[in-house]
């Protein structure tokens, strides 16, 4: 490279790091601005901290109670097939099997989960002889018995629930006409 070359590619190199402290005293130059800006809000919120404090909590407090709640409900939507399947499976094996160590740990398992659901106010939902309520129920089949009076549950094929008075599943039942 000629000496020609070398001084305009050195001037360049200069040029260019002069515009990079005048692109940093602008940056500098705008952080100042926003920092003005901030502390106008943290003076305004620290001549009233009391009414600063209250808003903030009530909008994040909805939010934070509304997440919970849907993070529960999906948690107990999910944990409800597993109940299920527990039943179905007692309900395959005889007396004698269920005597096993194997049927009496998973009763245990069954009964823990329940015992927790339970004290997390998911309730199950009495069906079988009771009147259809189709806030409460899904009636998926029909049959005529005289036995019974109309509009009376005689099947439950999958337990409702409800969670603090809301239901999170129907029971879908068989109603007699």
């Amino acid at each position: 490279m000629s000496k020609k070359e070398e001084k305009k590619n050195s001037k360049e190199s200069v040029d260019d790091v002069k515009m990079t402290e005048k692109d940093a005293d602008a940056a500098k130059t705008a952080g100042a601005e926003d920092d003005g800006t901030q502390a106008q809000k943290e003076n305004t919120d620290a001549e009233n901290p009391k009414e600063a404090s209250q808003s903030s909590e009530s909008q994040s407090a909805d939010g934070i109670d509304t997440k919970k709640k849907d993070a529960k409900d999906a948690l107990i939507k999910k944990l409800l097939p597993i109940v299920d399947n527990f039943e179905r499976g007692f309900n395959s094996i005889s007396e004698e099997e269920r005597e096993t160590p194997f049927a009496k740990g998973m009763d245990m398992v069954y009964k823990q989960t329940m015992k927790m659901l339970e004290d997390s106010d998911v309730k199950p939902i009495e069906a079988l002889g009771m009147e259809f309520n189709p806030e409460l129920h899904n009636a998926v089949m029909h049959v005529e018995d005289d036995s019974v009076g109309e509009g009376i549950i005689v099947e439950e094929f999958e337990k409702g629930y409800t969670y603090r008075e809301t239901v999170i599943r129907h029971s879908m039942v068989k109603v007699a006409n």
